[in-house]
Order: structure tokens, then sequence, then C-alpha cells
């Protein structure tokens, strides 16, 4: 099973982006979702996750605030709409799917698409 991202890339610092994950062939409503990014020379990072039923979120510190992760099950699709982008989000962002409840841990994640890039310019 394949994720795919889109919604990537180049804004200014202070602009904003819409990422979107969907998944043919996988059922949202039987999974947890989640939104990590990895920036050159870092480990891949937490940014958010959205349970099974879209009604519990949960956000990296870094993010809270700015970033809003949603899920239309009817779509099969998750958005991470990010606001007040700072060039520190600068990364590959990537969506990846749990059958479990969540977690903040990427090696609990069981599907995981190919990412887009985010670039934010100071």
């Amino acid at each position: 099973v394949q994720l795919v991202e889109s919604g990537g890339g180049l804004v200014q610092d202070g602009g904003s982006l819409r990422l979107t994950c969907a998944a043919p062939g996988l059922t949202f409503a039987d999974h947890t979702i989640g939104w990590f990014r990895q920036a050159p020379g870092k480990g891949r990072e937490f940014v958010a996750f959205i349970s099974r039923s879209g009604g519990s979120t949960y956000y990296a510190d870094s993010v809270k605030g700015r970033f809003t992760i949603s899920k239309d099950n009817a779509k099969n699709t998750v958005y991470l709409q990010m606001n007040s982008l700072k060039p520190e989000d600068t990364a590959v962002y990537y969506c990846a799917a749990d059958t479990g409840g969540g977690s903040y841990n990427s090696w609990e994640y069981d599907y995981w698409g190919q990412g887009t890039q985010v670039t934010v310019s100071s």
C-alpha cells in the first residue's frame, strides 16, 4: 500500500501551505494517520497524527497552534494545514498510516508515502 502526498512547494517566511495525503486501496477510517518530516541531515520527526474517526488530534510542540491536521474519511484523505511557516519547517513531509491507536514514533507506522518537499525561505 502506498500513500501519496501532495501540496508541497516553496513559500516565504510566514506563508501557508496545505498538504494532502491520499491512499487508494487503504481505508482511512481504519487507520490513524500521521505526518512526519525530515530535514537534511536530521532524523525523521513527528509532526501530528489524527485518530481513526478524526475526533482526536496530536501535535508536536514545535507546530502546535500553527498546523492543523484534519481527515475526511469519505474521501479517504488527510490534510495538514500549515500556517505561519518558518524556515525551520523546511523538510520533506511524509504521511503514514498506523493500524494501531497512533504514535509519536515513526517505526510504529505500517505504510508510508514518498514525501513532499516543503521549503520556507527567509
